[in-house]
């Protein structure tokens, strides 16, 4: 199995706070990745270390087996579409083609604008005249263009209405399935990320919880609802993500590890979001790295 970012005990402090820490995962090639986690946990901070754009405080972070990711070489197969859209806004969308084709060699003019016209999109018209979703889909028909093996993307739909986010997803998904990319994409839209990745990364308070496989995270856990327990019974039932309870009622998200559960407990399948939110409320550094 080919890996497309690995990164092993990686951290990154600013002055006295950790924006990174005991970072240790591996991306296989080919898949779609979703990075979640709440402000603040480090999520940037990572993006900008797998391209190249900050140095590691500790640790190592190696993109296609290679530990230089500022080396021309890598980041040529890097396509990278950072959280405030930079693109010139004097420009016109023709001048940023040209633009891209002189800073990238392996550049292809063709597929840019023939995906800029499936968009509608004015190539005549000056970058700050078009609308926020035509500037997100032409920052990332440009990193497209380079025509690279891996793309990262920082939170790029977080100011898009519902139409444009899914106009750029879908942009993302057709050029994965067409070029065979590795995505690695930040967000807050769990739902959106559900639909669209099959890889998950979480990120919490500067470490990862989670790693893997995203249906094998959704499988992995039930919600019991049964009558109200106490803190000796909760302990005994083990690996519970979440608690809340009532005068009369307990609900626990578990993580599955083959227990028979006591017959009085309603077992349900929770939503991948319902799960995903849990794993973010928890305010513990326990760290579970998943390939």
């Amino acid at each position: 199995m080919t890996t497309a970012v690995e990164t092993i005990n990686l951290g990154k402090r600013y002055r006295a706070a950790w924006a990174l820490r005991h970072c240790s995962l591996a991306l296989p090639a080919g898949r779609i990745a979703a990075l979640i986690g709440p402000n603040g946990a480090g999520k940037s901070t990572l993006l900008n270390l797998a391209v190249g754009l900050l140095p590691p405080t500790e640790g190592e972070v190696r993109v296609f087996g290679s530990a230089r990711a500022d080396d021309p070489a890598i980041l040529g197969r890097i396509g990278f579409v950072a959280q405030d859209r930079p693109l010139y806004r004097g420009f016109t969308v023709t001048e940023m083609l040209r633009f891209g084709a002189a800073l990238n060699p392996r550049w292809d003019d063709d597929l840019a604008r023939t995906r800029l016209g499936r968009l509608n999109i004015p190539i005549g018209r000056k970058i700050h005249k078009l609308s926020s979703g035509q500037q997100s889909q032409v920052a990332l028909v440009l990193a497209l263009a380079k025509r690279p093996e891996l793309i990262v993307l920082d939170e790029p739909v977080a100011t898009l209405d519902p139409l444009a986010r899914r106009e750029f997803l879908q942009t993302l998904m057709d050029a994965t399935v067409s070029d065979g990319l590795t995505v690695l994409l930040s967000s807050h839209l769990v739902g959106e990320l559900e639909r669209v990745c099959d890889y998950l990364i979480l990120l919490n308070a500067a470490q990862v919880q989670y790693a893997g496989d995203m249906d094998a995270f959704a499988a992995g856990h039930r919600l019991l609802v049964g009558p109200r327990i106490g803190t000796e019974d909760l302990a005994r039932i083990g690996d519970v993500i979440q608690s809340t309870h009532t005068d009369r009622q307990s609900s626990l998200l578990v993580k599955t590890n083959g227990h028979a559960y006591d017959p009085r407990w309603d077992v349900r399948d929770p939503g991948f979001e319902e799960i995903v939110l849990a794993y973010l409320a928890r305010r513990g550094t326990e760290t579970e790295v998943t390939r």
